[in-house]
């Protein structure tokens, strides 16, 4: 009977990429592995399965150079990649062995092919259950086996892990060997950077003779346990266990700080270690991720982006004849004036406007000409907006100063300490405190959201306005958020109440990056006085989409459709917290509705509704940011969905733990530092 060992390896690893041919003891990893395999006594033949994907060349071309044999065959269906090495081969029984284990010994290669044929069965390994070092996993099997699974496995986990349906279906003989004490825990493979280093720093031990045992390194590591220190927090097998997405976000941490540029798209403030975190294609309220599993949005839409929902036909077809013209050049575009032109045509108060890509950018060009325009330094601010140094500074006389205006837990570090009391917060709807800093403080700006989680009270805006106008103070309104969500243009036109300044993002492009800042000629002209200017301002692409979204939600009214639906979403989370007895709180405008449950396990219960969705086919959570893209049977899909889990959660609030109910930590609340 011809043994033919399989090797499975690739350069695209998730988390650790290029690893099989990452150098150890000045060899790449995946030559140990396969002269090591060499030495096994029962192999007939070792040949290299990998995918046919270009980026794989470089490892065929080395493994080919030391005298191996490699095949290529589908990236996603391993079991078919397999099955194609086997038959080729005139294989009876094949030992699959993974690339990324190195220590690999053939001592047990051996062990595991004999008992194969002495116990005369499809399947054998010492995985189920492992007893040995996670690194030294063998399996053996036999080709009518392969042939068989391959033919009747459907799911995606079975294929791409290529044993998982012989050993769980029941149509195999299965058997297993194990060893007299459980070294199971440790890890003796290499999948993070931390197992790159333990096993470099294994060879090193050994030097020249890269044929040591198992037993070898079971010595070293019981003389020299420090050297396995590195890994000993990473569970076995969880890659197994992770979406390409999780593997992503793994890998993103170590190269990005904190894993990518926008805190509320981190995965520890949805659901840490299940979310999937990134996804390759999005269109309506669908979103694909990395494994082209389908969610329906029901969360918060691109952080507010996509009123119209993702991937609009007509601003994606304004955007690409952009792009087919050029997006940048020497000159100006035009496209920038039509947009200026537009805005203002909207908001009758306002005479000029600037534009950026980002809400923070807007924000810091707004406060840059106010601040030269009132010829005062401080800044009165109510509400979020955005990140730079003169918003993070009002934490530096306390770093609970913006706790209800953005995020408990923000260390202002790195902020200029001249910059302190510069920035002063005051509470929405509370006039008084606001007008005690105009009495205390030369307040030059007011820098406010017109609404966030609750409407204004006692002529609130109205008061602002006249107390601004009183002691000559720029009053800006952020709305790179509100906008577009209930008027045609800023909220502040729901209210009647004009500023001097305002800012529009998020939505304003329906995904494209494009944010303005309109207000009145005579503090406007003030940025001819300071410096304020960017390339990337003034791209075309941002404009384009800008008129495209604008010419779409005109014609739509889509303000008017997203209000609805929110409101029609608040009634049914109130409505199932009514049927199952438990208290909520809502916040937000209704187009971007949220609530919370009262109580002390807010964050716990968040958590749960994530997870429970998820495995639904849902990005959920306690918020949902509308589009137009939702349409009645999405939210009633949605709902039929989200019902037992209000009643897990009503069984929590009468004694059942919701942390048994949790497959994973609970999610963030907060600003954390992310290792």
């Amino acid at each position: 009977m011809k043994v033919v060992a399989i090797v499975q390896a690739r350069m695209g690893s998730k988390r650790l990429p290029q690893k099989v041919m990452k150098a150890i003891v000045e060899k790449p990893m995946i030559e140990l592995l396969l002269r090591r395999l060499s030495k096994s006594s029962e192999i007939d033949e070792i040949v290299l399965a990998t995918s046919e994907k270009i980026e794989n060349e470089p490892l065929i071309n080395f493994v080919n150079s030391i005298g191996f044999s490699v095949m290529k065959g589908s990236e996603e269906d391993v079991l078919d990649r397999f099955l194609q090495t086997a038959l080729n081969t005139n294989a009876d029984i094949i030992v699959r062995i993974t690339g990324d284990c190195p220590l690999v010994d053939p001592s047990l290669v051996d062990k595991a092919i004999k008992e194969l044929k002495l116990q005369n069965v499809d399947y054998l390994s010492n995985v189920n259950p492992p007893t040995y070092p996670d690194g030294l996993d063998v399996e053996v099997f036999t080709v009518d086996a392969l042939k068989k699974s391959a033919g009747e496995a459907t799911e995606t986990f079975d294929r791409e892990h290529v044993t998982p349906y012989i050993r769980n279906s029941g149509l195999f003989s299965n058997s297993n060997f194990s060893h007299s004490e459980n070294y199971s825990q440790h890890r003796w493979t290499v999948d993070e950077p931390e197992d790159l280093d333990v096993i470099t720093s294994i060879f090193e031990y050994f030097k020249e003779d890269i044929y040591f045992s198992w037993e070898n390194v079971l010595e070293l590591m019981l003389e020299k346990p420090n050297i396995f220190k590195k890994n000993d927090h990473l569970e076995r097998n969880k890659g197994a266990q992770m979406s390409s997405g999780q593997k992503l976000w793994r890998r993103a941490k170590t190269v990005i700080p904190g894993g990518n540029m926008l805190l509320s798209k981190r995965a520890e403030m949805f659901l840490p270690e299940q979310w999937p975190a990134y996804f390759q294609r999005s269109q309506g309220c669908t979103v694909w991720d990395l494994d082209d599993k389908q969610y329906t949005d029901m969360s918060v839409m691109g952080i507010g982006t996509n009123i119209l929902g993702y991937g609009h036909p007509e601003v994606d077809a304004a955007v690409q004849e952009a792009v087919g013209k050029g997006n940048m050049s020497t000159l100006n575009c035009p496209e920038e004036v039509l947009l200026a032109e537009k805005l203002i045509s909207l908001h009758s108060w306002a005479d000029m406007v600037r534009f950026a890509r980002s809400g923070g950018e807007a924000n810091a060009i707004a406060i840059r000409i106010a601040r030269a325009a009132s010829g005062k330094d401080k800044v009165a601010i109510c509400g979020y907006h955005g990140w730079h140094d003169w918003y993070l500074s009002a934490n530096l006389s306390d770093e609970g100063n913006l706790t209800e205006h953005l995020l408990p837990g923000l260390n202002p570090k790195g902020v200029p300490e001249a910059l302190k009391d510069t920035v002063y917060p005051f509470n929405y709807n509370d006039f008084d405190g606001l007008e005690h800093l105009i009495n205390t403080q030369e307040i030059g700006v007011i820098k406010m959201e017109v609404s966030r989680n609750f409407g204004p009270e006692n002529d609130f805006l109205q008061k602002v306005r006249d107390l601004a106008n009183k002691q000559n103070i720029v009053l800006i309104f952020d709305e790179c958020t509100s906008g577009f969500r209930e008027t045609l243009g800023g909220l502040h036109k729901k209210y009647g109440v004009e500023p001097d300044m305002a800012m529009f993002g998020k939505a304003l492009g329906n995904g494209y990056a494009v944010t303005a800042t309109i207000g009145r000629k005579e503090i406007m002209e003030a940025a001819q006085t300071t410096f304020i200017s960017s390339t990337f301002w003034t791209e075309r692409i941002g404009s384009v989409a800008a008129l495209k979204t604008l010419e779409v939600m005109e014609r739509e009214e889509s303000w008017k459709t997203i209000t609805t639906t929110g409101l029609d979403i608040r009634n049914r989370w109130q409505a199932l917290a009514d049927q199952y007895d438990l208290s909520i709180s809502h916040w937000g405008l209704p187009a971007l509705t949220g609530f919370t449950f009262n109580g002390g396990k807010a964050l716990e219960y968040k958590t749960l509704i994530t997870q429970e969705l998820l495995q639904k086919g849902y990005l959920a959570a306690n918020s949902i940011y509308v589009s137009t893209a939702h349409t009645a049977d999405i939210i009633n899909g949605y709902f039929s969905e989200l019902e037992p889990v209000f009643k897990l959660i009503n069984d929590c609030e009468n004694g059942r733990d919701v942390n048994t109910l949790l497959k994973g930590p609970v999610c963030h609340g907060g600003f954390k530092r992310l290792n």
